[in-house]
């Protein structure tokens, strides 16, 4: 319903979600600058110029915030993805871009870190459907990529496509450690073995 005054229920509803989204754009650099533990929600909204209250009606907590950031990320990184095709191609995009954000990264590691902790049983949802649908998606591609060299039980996919997220999640801990890591080319050369 709208008025005549050109004000209607979908003007406050388009601020909200703006202004939704520009949190969660700033977070992360609050992230970059501050690091994790300085990362509490009154600090973020110190940084970015948000009140406390005005966070509070967007995330119900800290990990609530932190973890939109990653779906976020994960929708935007899959739009960037395009029509690119096979396994590893697709990782190295991935690679490729996680390494030009180290602050993303970071959360990342840090909050699936966190997540097998009592109490974080928003993190520990958040990672579990998200391993859960990474492995369903690469079990459909190296279905459809490894045909041709024999046919694998769909078993035997599972624990491929486990074998590969654990290389890229520990490719990346690895890297944040030591940034001669190259995350892209490690995971070439596991296509290959594959």
């Amino acid at each position: 319903m709208t008025s005549n005054d050109g004000i209607g229920t979908r003007g406050p509803y388009a601020k909200g979600v703006q202004r939704r989204q520009e949190i969660l754009d700033q977070t992360l650099d609050v992230v970059a600058s501050r690091g994790i533990d300085g990362t509490s929600l009154r600090a973020i909204g110190e940084a970015i110029g948000v009140s406390h209250a005005a966070l509070r009606h967007y995330f119900s907590s800290r990990e609530a915030l932190l973890l939109e950031v990653l779906r976020e990320r994960d929708v935007v990184s899959n739009r960037a993805l395009g029509d690119t095709t096979g396994v590893f191609t697709r990782l190295g995009v991935v690679a490729d871009r996680n390494v030009s954000e180290p602050a993303l990264v970071t959360l990342y590691t840090t909050l699936l870190g966190a997540s097998v902790e009592p109490g974080n049983a928003e993190a520990r949802a958040f990672f579990a459907e998200r391993f859960e649908t990474a492995r369903s998606d690469l079990v459909s591609q190296l279905r459809d990529e490894m045909s041709a060299s024999g046919r694998r039980t769909d078993e035997e996919l599972e624990q491929v496509a486990s074998l590969i997220l654990a290389a890229f999640d520990g490719l990346q801990v690895q890297w944040l450690l030591d940034r001669r890591i190259d995350i892209a080319g490690t995971l070439r050369l596991l296509e290959r073995l594959l």
